[in-house]
């Protein structure tokens, strides 16, 4: 009788062990984890960043999932904190700034609280998180911003329209641009956040229009805002894209839009792509401590010129 009570005990503490070593806590088996994210509303590339998430995290696939979406930050981390207190095994962030998480995460660690960042880096120190599984927004810029210089125009007359100003993508998609216009090569027309809005893009370019200001680049740090600019143009009877007056140039790669260039209607889209939830999902699984604390998704820029309907099925975001 001793000898089976000590082999249910030593079963047990097996059975234990194998569920902590999976990042399972909660009695019934699931994970239980909380994502605080930017509502899908935000952009094509937010709503399939978003079903990426939930379809990963999900209840067959052993999770149990709570979600905040606001692309406001003092709500973001209101619903971290809610999170922490909820008692869930892992934060999931994609911040709406890139500043005033230190309190946060350090709650999370003292709580035992695991925090995986993802989609765009946060400024703090990386003891406070496992890893961040993140998009390199500041090559994305750098990527767009040498593809223009390549083009060699006899000037670079640009409107600038900015996503929501401090998130990551922003800094970085502005960053490549601001050193042009500080170097002389490029003119500053207008520089102005649209908030990832594609109507505000449009009051924005009409704006300019509007002026009488001479321009003949728009770099927009989203498709969306793209697509409102080029409403702009269209209503104006400027020409753009491929052989037009007006560069466009967009970001994210939903599939309409790289259909814009394949037509030649724009000229170029940087790639961000959208899907780290499996690689997070992986990790955890693991059970081990990730191997590097930043992850980058590799990406892509595509040319009007060269973009294939083949590039278009294989990298573009939703239908």
């Amino acid at each position: 009788m001793r000898k089976l009570k000590a082999l249910l005990l030593v079963v047990a503490l097996v059975v234990c062990c194998m569920a902590t070593a999976c990042g399972k806590k909660d009695g019934d088996g699931k994970i239980k984890i909380g994502v605080v994210n930017n509502p899908p509303s935000e952009s094509g590339y937010r709503e399939a960043n978003v079903k990426d998430m939930e379809a990963v995290f999900s209840a067959e696939n052993g999770y149990e999932l709570k979600t905040f979406y606001s692309k406001v930050n003092d709500e973001q981390l209101q619903a971290a904190k809610g999170f922490i207190t909820d008692g869930v095994d892992y934060l999931l962030i994609s911040a709406a700034e890139t500043t005033g998480w230190d309190d946060v995460l350090k709650k999370a660690k003292d709580a035992g609280v695991k925090v995986y960042i993802f989609d765009r880096k946060i400024e703090v120190d990386q003891s406070l998180y496992e890893a961040a599984v993140i998009s390199d927004m500041a090559k994305e810029g750098e990527t767009a911003v040498n593809w223009l210089l390549a083009q060699n125009l006899p000037e670079y007359k640009v409107i600038h329209i900015q996503g929501a100003m401090g998130s990551d993508a922003q800094v970085g998609r502005t960053g490549a641009l601001d050193a042009q216009f500080a170097s002389g090569k490029m003119k500053k027309i207008v520089q102005q956040t649209a908030g990832w809005d594609e109507a505000e893009a449009k009051k924005i370019v009409e704006t300019v229009i509007n002026s009488g200001e001479d321009f003949n680049v728009i770099y927009a740090e989203n498709d969306g805002m793209a697509r409102g600019a080029v409403a702009a143009l269209d209503e104006a009877g400027i020409t753009h894209g491929v052989d037009g007056k007006v560069v466009v140039i967009g970001f994210d790669c939903n599939k309409w839009a790289l259909r814009e260039l394949l037509a030649g209607k724009w000229n170029y889209d940087g790639q961000c792509s959208p899907f780290q939830a499996k690689i997070i999902s992986d990790l955890i699984k693991s059970g081990k401590a990730p191997s590097q604390k930043i992850i980058i998704n590799e990406e892509k820029g595509f040319d009007a010129k060269t973009i294939t309907e083949n590039d278009i099925n294989t990298y573009g975001l939703g239908d």
